[in-house]
């Protein structure tokens, strides 16, 4: 691919990805230097995103792959059909070609989630086609890539439950790109965009507001001392919708909140049964529905993932407040 065919793609992407133009140009770099590729980061950062923008630019098939112990090499690479071997014998008419060997003749990505859990001599199959662009099986001969095949591989780094050490082999062959969280500014975008909760005048501005909050809240699971791994940012995109819903199961009336906004409400206005206390008790349960089951809480602290929730609930909407209140 030419420099300005990759500075064009780069540019087409970019208009629609948010907050990853770092990520999307080191990917393009290595993919267009016909490189294989690890990223590694935690769930809902946009790896799958970026893939799929970069395949749909290029009309190469992007084809998924779970990493699991029950990855074998036969389901990688592809098996004879036992009814046709039994009546034909072996031959390569009745080879049923496994996800790589199908993104090889195809040139497409073969995107491998989770690389780490794959048992290792899977992996080592892998070894060939990276090194050779090439693979040999057996009856069936040799199968040569296309240019634009490449093996790209996901990990999270933040869990270690049920995952291998890659061997040197597999990791001297790909390169690694760290995929972190986004910015909470891009969060915001995403949680906009992927919800649809923006408009015009007061709406736009009660959007904006829960928007605002369930980003914040979303974004503080990942800093808690209690929580292992907290949500990405589809934890955020589901509080804002499951939010948005309950205000109007329970007709909530955005014009009736406080007009100076959060942490400015006077005692009145934070009563029980007050706009701004309901929009905040609306918020919790938005929450604890979208949360609770996104953070992984660490095995040795005596806490639950509703604890968290509301601690980090607190400190967002009581003591954060408090403490930008004048004097």
């Amino acid at each position: 691919m030419g420099e300005t065919d990759v500075v064009e793609t780069r540019r087409r992407i970019a208009a629609h990805l948010v907050g990853r133009e770092r990520e999307l140009e080191l990917a393009l770099a290595a993919v267009a230097a016909g490189r294989d590729l690890v990223l590694e980061g935690p769930p809902g950062t946009s790896k799958t995103t970026m893939l799929k923008a970069i395949t749909e630019e290029w009309g190469i098939p992007l084809l998924f792959v779970e990493g699991n112990a029950d990855l074998t090499p036969a389901k990688l690479v592809g098996h004879h059909n036992p009814a046709r071997v039994l009546r034909e014998d072996y031959s390569a008419d009745n080879f049923v070609a496994g996800p790589l060997v199908e993104a090889m003749r195809q040139g497409g990505f073969l995107y491998i989630e989770e690389f780490n859990r794959a048992p290792e001599d899977t992996l080592n199959t892998l070894l060939t086609a990276m090194a050779d662009r090439a693979v040999e099986v057996p009856r069936v001969g040799r199968i040569e890539a296309q240019p634009t095949f490449r093996v790209i591989a996901s990990m999270n780094p933040f869990d270690n439950v049920g995952t291998t050490r890659l061997s040197t082999s597999v990791s001297d062959r790909l390169n690694r790109i760290v995929v972190g969280y986004q910015d909470a500014e891009a969060e915001r975008g995403i949680v906009a965009l992927r919800t649809g909760l923006i408009g015009p005048g007061a709406e736009g501005e009660f959007a904006d507001r829960i928007i605002a909050d369930s980003v914040a809240v979303t974004r503080a699971t990942r800093g808690h001392p209690d929580v292992r791994q907290g949500s990405s940012v589809r934890g955020a995109i589901d509080c804002a919708l499951v939010a948005h819903e309950l205000f109007a199961l329970r007709g909530f009336d955005p014009a009736s909140l406080p007009a100076e906004g959060l942490g400015s409400g006077s005692e009145r206005d934070l009563a029980a049964g007050s706009p701004e206390q309901r929009y905040r008790d609306t918020l919790f349960d938005a929450m604890l529905v979208s949360l609770s089951g996104r953070i992984h809480v660490d095995e040795a602290a005596e806490s639950s993932p509703e604890r968290v929730l509301r601690e980090i609930w607190e400190d967002h909407f009581i003591l954060e407040p408090a403490r930008a209140e004048p004097g």
